[in-house]
């Protein structure tokens, strides 16, 4: 049921805004005539006047967090950590990496992070009942009442203990591309560097540190929007709202979450970034993005560069990595690869070249395979942990496509979508459902797709009245979630430790959610 409070026009205020319900992101013109449903709004295709104003619904989110470093970052990574797995039980605590792009390549750090106490704030169907009960003593009282409440953080449960950021900084002398860590060993780290070269870190010591740590670092490491635990929705009903919802949801996210920002001098002096000598480095003929640790041998890793050229890192005794000459295959830019999830020896990439190609390392001279996958850059690719021989891909273009590995051709993509605006940024497949997986574009946009949706108009007519936002028929059935408000998303990681919980990061930091439906 929607906000009655929420819903309500008032007159002090030029701009209307209304809660979207059932996950949907709505424009309300406070001029025109009421038609009491709002409507989805939809990134990149429909206008917004200058009287009108976006919103979103907090019951979108389990939760929704938001937090910034000193600089903008292109990639990072979550860390698997000690504290169990599957876990739903809010608050969570999340341990990150991070690597920025400073203004100056001596600014320049790794963040180590640990995220603690992130709650459900107002965001979660229960919270909305309190809300809504809340809002209901609202209206009976007095003028001077309704004033304090407005006052008060409409963005968390007063209940909750505020989010804390923990952190470490490593000096960096470059520019970070991407930052993976190894999922056998944690604290191992690789750095692609804008320097052409390629480091391993091992920065154990940093995230113990953090486990221990208790007390918020600093003032700067402060609080984000909390959010909180829901259930799952009847995904094909969440097909048809939930998808434009969740750009509800993000459009309005700047404004309803807080950001920690470290940037103050007392931050900065008391967490100066340290100095950790690198357990090895490679460089390569030029900079480059593309990095992965092999999840089936530990310490196996392969790094791509921007002159095609691809290097397997094969872990030696005395830990030190034995580094091969180049893979040929490739004609152009290597832009992603990744391991395959259950071959040691085998590993995909994709290319600027317009293709994608799977290797093995047993031969270096040619790929065992190469396809066709797009008619412009690929950008990124995602190898399915859960169903081995499924490939997702990104490209230029802003399609996505999926591959059956068992009948890898050109043209033989089993689904394609097109539905983001721009270039696409992140692939990645979920970790604990087979069909879904998750994408970011140029277009600000990150969407959550389930393969398995079907559209049912009849389940969707029966379960409309718990929503309260009109149908889109061109929004694609597997679409389920789209989350916005961030500017340049670069790069997207499920938890895999947290069931649905996702972390985006941009050019104005970084978002950390769980959207309702999943």
């Amino acid at each position: 049921m929607r906000n009655p409070k929420k819903g309500k026009s008032k007159a002090s205020k030029p701009k209307a805004a209304a809660a979207a319900e059932a996950d949907n992101l709505m424009s309300v013109d406070e001029a025109g005539p009421s038609t009491g449903v709002p409507q989805v709004w939809r990134p990149g295709i429909d206008p917004l006047g200058e009287d009108e104003e976006l919103d979103y619904d907090p019951t979108a989110y389990d939760c929704l967090h938001k937090f910034a470093l000193e600089w903008p970052c292109l990639s990072f990574d979550i860390i698997r950590d000690d504290l169990g797995a599957p876990r739903s039980t809010f608050p969570h605590t999340v341990f990150m990496l991070a690597g920025t792009q400073a203004a100056s390549a001596r600014q320049n750090y790794l963040a180590v992070l640990k995220l603690a106490e992130l709650g459900q704030g107002r965001h979660g169907k229960k919270q909305s009942a309190k809300k809504e009960g809340a809002d209901s003593d609202d209206d009976e009282s007095d003028d001077e009442s309704d004033d304090e409440s407005m006052e008060g953080s409409d963005d968390e449960d007063s209940k909750e203990p505020p989010a804390k950021m923990h952190h470490r900084l490593v000096q960096q002398s470059c520019g970070i591309n991407r930052v993976r860590s190894c999922p056998q060993q944690p604290g191992l780290v690789a750095l692609w560097g804008d320097n052409s070269s390629v480091r391993l870190l091992d920065v154990a010591a940093q995230l113990s540190q953090l486990a221990a740590e208790v007390e918020v670092a600093s003032k700067a490491a402060s609080k984000t929007q909390g959010g909180g635990g829901g259930g799952r929705r009847c995904a094909k009903a969440a097909a048809a709202g939930a998808a434009a919802a969740g750009a509800a949801a993000a459009a309005a996210a700047p404004a309803a979450a807080a950001a920690a920002a470290i940037r103050t001098p007392e931050a900065r002096d008391r967490y100066a970034a340290s100095s950790v000598n690198p357990l090895q480095t490679h460089a390569h003929a030029t900079e480059g993005f593309a990095v992965d640790w092999s999840r089936v041998k530990a310490g196996r890793l392969a790094s791509g560069d921007c002159r095609k050229h691809i290097h397997v890192w094969e872990p030696q005794e005395g830990g030190r990595w034995q580094v091969s000459s180049p893979y040929n295959g490739h004609s152009g830019s290597v832009e992603d690869l990744q391991w395959s999830p259950s071959e040691e020896s085998v590993f995909a990439s994709c290319s600027t070249d317009k293709s994608i190609c799977i290797f093995d390392t047993r031969e270096r001279s040619k790929a065992m395979l190469q396809v066709a996958a797009a008619d412009c850059d690929v950008n990124v690719l995602s190898w399915n942990a859960l169903v081995g021989y499924m490939l997702a891909s990104g490209a230029d273009d802003g399609g996505l496509r999926v591959w059956d590995l068992r009948s890898f051709r050109e043209g033989g993509f089993v689904s394609q979508f097109n539905f983001h605006r721009s270039h696409i940024t992140s692939v990645e497949w979920s970790p604990y459902e087979s069909s879904m997986l998750a994408t970011t574009g140029g277009d600000n946009q990150a969407l959550v797709w389930d393969l398995a949706l079907e559209r049912d108009p009849e389940e969707e007519a029966a379960l409309a009245p718990e929503g309260n936002a009109s149908l889109q028929e061109a929004l694609p059935s597997q679409l389920l979630f789209v989350h916005a408000g961030q500017s340049d998303i670069k790069e997207l990681h499920w938890h895999s430790q947290i069931p649905g919980m996702l972390a985006t990061t941009a050019a104005d930091g970084f978002n950390l959610f769980r959207p309702s439906n999943l």
